[in-house]
């Protein structure tokens, strides 16, 4: 059973060189967090083999979030092949996530 990748320093550029990932720039006291992690976890389990789904944990990644200019969260980071191609701040809908993912696939 696949699921979301945990990123840090790191790995995240080792990660997030090749295809298709979604980064998930979050933390454990942020409500919109809590209400979009599910949905993030089933995402991670529908597109294993075609996306990376990703998670950053702010609270613990101060450095990470920093080098991003992170200022909202939940803010989501996608990829391709290392290239930063799109962003969301805030929760969003699965078919909304979906939608940017499908683009890029």
């Amino acid at each position: 059973m696949a699921g979301y990748i945990e990123l840090t320093e790191q790995n995240f550029d080792e990660t997030i060189k090749d295809g298709i990932v979604m980064v998930d720039f979050w933390a454990p006291w942020c409500g919109p967090c809590r209400m979009v992690a599910p949905v993030i976890d089933k995402l991670a389990q529908e597109y294993a083999g075609k996306a990376k789904i990703c998670k950053v944990n702010t609270d613990e990644q101060q450095e990470l979030a920093g080098k991003f200019g992170i200022r909202s969260i939940p803010t989501i980071l996608f990829y391709k092949n290392g290239q930063k191609v799109d962003e969301m701040i805030g929760a969003a809908t699965e078919a909304a996530f979906k939608d940017k993912l499908d683009k890029l696939i």
